[in-house]
């Protein structure tokens, strides 16, 4: 025992001893690993006696924005096309269903947008924690109140940069009258905001209505726009004579070009366009240059200040002269207003078009969307080819194939809104692809305008698609536009219908019925009625009848069973009969006898046909007493095909003996004169 003892001990020791000689040697090779090779380097050039003459250059650390992350993570997310917008994701209960929830519930979030600003904003001690991060600036309360009393120049700057106009304005006479100077710029930011207001303070949202009477009061032109504008855009101001710019310009001892900027500018702003070429030629008997705004300006007004088409071009010219005289080199405004002009100018501008799109090209100023549809425009008039047109549009896709597009003018959200309706009005279904390939690019969507517009570009669109492509290709837009991008109308719905009814695919409807549900446009009896008649037009295999069948029942639910009171339809002749045909293929005879009491109970007379075609599906089922209370029925409305009825019954049925007196008695019922 006690030599085993000893063997395993010895044993155990030399294991021991090996375990850390084999320690020793890989801590001695991972400290070798750990050398830098800076100080490897070093230590060789030691070794050698040499110096190293190589640089070492230290990268820059990237520095990464604190978004670049969620942008990151935004890139790799496609938009879902079962889901409803974004914009009303945050409440699954307020998720619109059609087109009028979904104006009701825009327009409710914009308000509650509104509430919220306006209580942040006035009521700033309330909301002093910021958890957000990164920080947004927008979530936080803005200074709105004043916060200088004294009469000074800091004063006036912010009483210009809070927008507050009259208040800009008292201070500027407190200034003079207290002989402080005004430095020009300060000046210049004052005639500015005058201008751009038309001399009266920004419409808040909470004072909409005060002001809307306060114009219908002193007669300035209200207009009506899109529902979905600010409602600052519902009044449009008039520039009134001898008003605070005007009245500030003609104390100023010194007038330079800036300041007869911002007055002609806010004169063709607010429809003074006479009145801007009477101060542009006073600029210039002052000896004044103008600059590119000024132009810009007079440009835009040049057809409001003339009648015939040449001399609305002739000014426009004169005014571009004027501009080469003065060496003002003309941006993309410049050319927007001479094409937006153009519109004006009939038949006269479509010459005159390419040659300012070829003085762009020299001048190499690249063409927004809002230049492509002043030209489309000019084009597309009433009397002019449409191949003509269908070239112009041709030319500016390709042009603008595969671009990255970005918002450079005001009037760019038109292109496409109009782009789509002359694909619409010429039936070209390749360059509404063609179009409609440039919106998909990057994120060219956002110029598609309000969503007034946006929903009726992918209406007409829809509607192309209905006319002109197979109906599997119009299923997969339809899948892919709705409900993440539009509501369809019930007229878009009607034109599906005959779209299905064209390719013979009637055994969509019920589905496509399930959707009008949903769209709420179950209440719309063109488009119920298009429904019935296309499903009991034919007869079908019995699996799509008995579709049809269950699909018919749900329309008859939508008359008989509205209990909220949110609309009333009136039955009507061939509804009624079309429900109880598609009942009758079914052979669901129950439910199509409620459906013929229902011709009485709203005083609706069936057809002999509908009758004969009861009574068959009676006799394959054997409802013998059916029969019998169908004949006495059709006794009831008193019809000529009363005795026929009977007689097939008679002929057709195992009847007991009351049942066959019962019978004979109506088939010798005398036919009603005429």
């Amino acid at each position: 025992m006690a030599a085993t003892g000893m063997h395993v001990g010895h044993k155990l020791h030399k294991k021991c001893r090996v375990l850390l000689t084999n320690l020793e040697l890989l801590w001695g090779k991972r400290t070798f690993v750990g050398i830098s090779a800076v100080r490897l380097q070093a230590l060789d050039a030691t070794e050698s006696g040499t110096e190293s003459t190589e640089q070492i250059v230290i990268p820059r650390k990237k520095v990464w924005s604190k978004e670049a992350v969620l942008e990151t993570l935004a890139s790799t997310v496609r938009r879902d096309p079962t889901a409803y917008p974004y914009q009303f994701q945050d409440d699954p209960y307020l998720s619109p269903n059609n087109s009028a929830e979904f104006n009701l519930y825009s327009l409710s979030q914009e308000s509650g947008k509104s509430a919220a600003k306006y209580f942040i904003n006035n009521y700033p001690k309330f909301f002093t924690k910021d958890f957000a991060e990164p920080h947004i600036p927008c979530l936080m309360p803005d200074t709105i109140s004043l916060q200088l009393d004294e009469v000074s120049e800091a004063a006036l700057k912010e009483r210009i940069s809070l927008r507050k106009v009259k208040d800009a304005v008292d201070m500027y006479d407190q200034l003079l009258q207290a002989g402080i100077s005004v430095s020009m710029e300060t000046t210049h930011d004052l005639l500015d905001l005058i201008c751009l207001f038309c001399d009266k303070d920004p419409v808040q949202d909470d004072g909409i209505q005060t002001e809307y009477n306060e114009a219908m009061k002193s007669g300035i032109e209200v207009r009506k726009r899109g529902r979905f504008h600010q409602s600052s855009d519902f009044l449009k101001l008039v520039w009134r004579d001898q008003n605070n710019a005007e009245r500030i310009f003609n104390m100023l001892p010194e007038k330079d070009t800036r300041c007869y900027s911002a007055l002609i500018r806010g004169m063709v702003k607010h429809g003074a366009y006479t009145k801007a070429f009477s101060t542009y030629t006073d600029l210039l008997n002052n000896r004044l240059t103008a600059d590119v705004h000024i132009f810009n300006a007079l440009l835009s007004a040049a057809p409001e200040v003339r009648e015939k088409y040449i001399e609305k071009w002739e000014l426009i010219t004169e005014i571009l002269n004027q501009m080469s005289q003065q060496k003002v080199q003309p941006n993309l405004q410049t050319f927007n207003s001479i094409l937006k002009a153009l519109r004006r100018c009939g038949s006269l501008a479509r010459t005159m078009v390419m040659q300012t799109l070829s003085e762009m090209k020299s001048l190499q100023i690249v063409p927004s969307l809002a230049s492509f549809n002043h030209v489309l425009s000019v084009f597309n008039k009433p009397g002019m080819s449409v191949q003509i047109t269908n070239n112009v549009l041709q030319e500016i896709l390709s042009e603008l194939a595969g671009k990255r597009l970005t918002c450079q003018d005001p009037d760019d959200v038109l292109f496409f809104f109009n782009a789509m309706r002359f694909c619409l009005d010429s039936k070209d279904l390749e360059l509404a692809y063609e179009v409609q390939r440039l919106v998909e690019v990057g994120e060219n969507w956002r110029l598609l305008g309000d969503p007034f517009q946006q929903n009726n570009y992918y209406s007409r669109f829809f509607n192309l698609l209905c006319m002109m492509e197979h109906i599997d290709k119009v299923l997969k837009w339809y899948r892919d536009f709705i409900p993440s991008l539009y509501y369809p109308k019930y007229e878009d719905m009607i034109i599906l219908l005959q779209a299905l009814d064209t390719d013979n695919r009637l055994d969509m409807l019920p589905t496509i019925w399930k959707d009008i549900r949903t769209f709420g446009q179950d209440n719309k009896l063109e488009l119920i009625k298009e429904l019935l008649a296309l499903m009991a037009r034919d007869k079908h295999s019995p699996e799509v009848q008995e579709s049809f069948a269950a699909c018919a029942l749900d329309v008859k639910s939508v008359f008989v069973g509205n209990d909220n009171n949110r609309f009333s339809l009136e039955w009507s002749t061939p509804t009624l009969t079309h429900i109880t045909s598609l009942l009758l293929r079914a052979n669901k005879i129950q439910e199509a006898w409620e459906m013929m009491q229902l011709f009485k109970a709203n005083n609706r007379v069936p057809s002999d046909k509908l009758f004969e075609d009861f009574l068959s599906v009676c006799r394959q089922d054997g409802s013998a007493h059916t029969a019998i209370k169908l004949v006495q029925l059709s006794a009831a409305f008193c019809l000529q095909a009363t005795p026929s009825l009977a007689k097939r019954t008679l002929a057709d049925f195992d009847l007991k003996e009351e049942q066959r007196i019962i019978l004979s008695e109506l088939e010798t019922v005398a036919q009603p004169a005429d």
